[in-house]
């Protein structure tokens, strides 16, 4: 038992990030299904390194190239995946006006405009609003390395947890069965959905704990933003795809930060 569950989570582990495997595991679409109870678990993996690299070059440099490092970090650690599905989902929506012509659009590998300026604005606000919630942190909170690194577990856990819930919701709208993203559209148990929701929420939960229960704001702004991108992808293409949720996980990790920093200001 213990075993088919560490085979599945580094299923997860391999389909979701860089970060290298036992050689045995592979792309078993059964255990890729059940992985996605631990998708936001590989959001404690890639909030940790990210956290751990910012906290090593803020000892080294400063807070400015301390961010830049961790945002380099976390990329490399999933190989910009989810970068990779908002950049699609930007190229898509932005020009395409029917559903087959949207679905090809984000099928297509290269990058357009619509992307590129995408990606780079997203890039540009989490970076910006990282840098501000490390500036803000309260004097009323102790142990500022704790809050680092529970900061980054947060954004990068909570985010894929609401990306992930979409699946559970709505319909997978592409027929290619060769998709890389169609083992993860079929039908879920109770135990992938409280797995998504265990591992997403805990950092969250102990970050709102240590520090002040205001954080958990980001719960009720996560529903809605996920609510407003189910609706849009619904209207316009009839469900999800595989970059539809790299959207809604970048999304929502700009979406929970700035709720972090509001709430850091008002405190």
């Amino acid at each position: 038992m213990i075993k088919k569950q560490l085979d599945i989570f580094f299923t997860a582990m391999m389909f979701y990030t860089r970060i290298p495997c036992p050689k045995h595991i592979n792309h078993d679409p059964t255990y890729l299904n059940k992985a996605t109870r631990y998708f936001p678990l590989i959001g404690w993996l890639v909030g940790a390194v990210s956290g751990l690299v910012f906290l090593g070059a803020n000892y080294l440099f400063t807070p400015f190239i301390a961010v830049v490092c961790s945002l380099i970090a976390g990329i490399l650690t999933t190989g910009a995946f989810h970068e990779d599905g908002f950049a699609d989902v930007c190229d898509g929506f932005g020009g395409g006006w029917t559903k087959e012509k949207i679905l090809k659009i984000m099928k297509d590998s290269a990058i357009g405009a619509y992307g590129a300026i995408g990606v780079v604005l997203l890039l540009l606000c989490k970076f910006l609003v990282i840098f501000e919630i490390i500036n803000r942190i309260p004097f009323a909170f102790e142990n500022k390395i704790l809050f680092v690194m529970l900061l980054f577990l947060v954004y990068h856990s909570v985010s894929r947890c609401n990306a992930i819930s979409l699946s559970f919701t709505l319909p997978y709208v592409r027929e290619d069965e060769l998709s890389k993203s169609k083992p993860i559209a079929k039908a879920y148990s109770w135990v992938e959905v409280a797995g998504a929701l265990f591992f997403g929420l805990v950092p969250l939960l102990l970050f709102s704990f240590f520090y002040t229960p205001f954080f958990l704001l980001v719960v009720p702004v996560l529903f809605v933003v996920r609510a407003y991108m189910g609706r849009f992808f619904t209207k316009w293409i009839g469900g999800y795809t595989g970059d539809c949720l790299g959207a809604l996980e970048q999304v929502s990790e700009v979406a929970t930060l700035l709720t972090i920093l509001s709430v850091c200001k008002f405190i």
